[in-house]
């Protein structure tokens, strides 16, 4: 299963997510990531990397805008929020059968929206990091059940 994780920049959220779920280690299970305004070749925000250290989460990352090629590439399309699954269905036809929010798709019962901590101090990134890891927690029980949304 290939997994594709969008958010706007991917500076903090998609980057932190697919650093998540790529160390769980699950097999047969590729992570990328992108943006939909992202430049290329951005380092991670500094704040999600550092909470990604401090849970000793392995990561390397350089920011990428989301293209075709990867959204073709990609099984699942995951997003932060409802608008930037909008603008990936309005510009990527093919994409519309496979895109969710992530907590759509994770946590069906919660909000849809991922917290963008950018330009937030390190204790807003902790939060968004939580937030990810549970989202990504019930992801993956949904991966190793088979996963399809309900």
């Amino acid at each position: 299963m290939n997994i594709y994780f969008i958010c706007t920049g991917n500076t903090c959220r998609s980057p932190m997510a697919e650093a998540i779920l790529k160390n769980k280690d699950l097999k047969n299970v590729n992570v990328r990531s992108a943006g939909i305004y992202a430049l290329e070749g951005d380092q991670m925000s500094e704040n999600s990397s550092a909470i990604l250290n401090q849970e000793n989460i392995q990561h390397q990352h350089l920011s990428r805008q989301i293209n075709s090629k990867d959204v073709a590439w990609a099984d699942l399309i995951l997003t932060m929020t409802a608008a930037h699954k909008e603008v990936i269905n309005r510009t990527f036809e093919e994409a519309f059968e496979k895109t969710y929010t992530l907590k759509e798709y994770a946590t069906p019962y919660s909000t849809q929206d991922v917290f963008d901590p950018f330009g937030g101090d390190i204790a807003l990134y902790k939060q968004t990091f939580e937030e990810l890891k549970r989202a990504i927690d019930e992801l993956e029980e949904k991966i190793v059940m088979g996963g399809k949304i309900e």
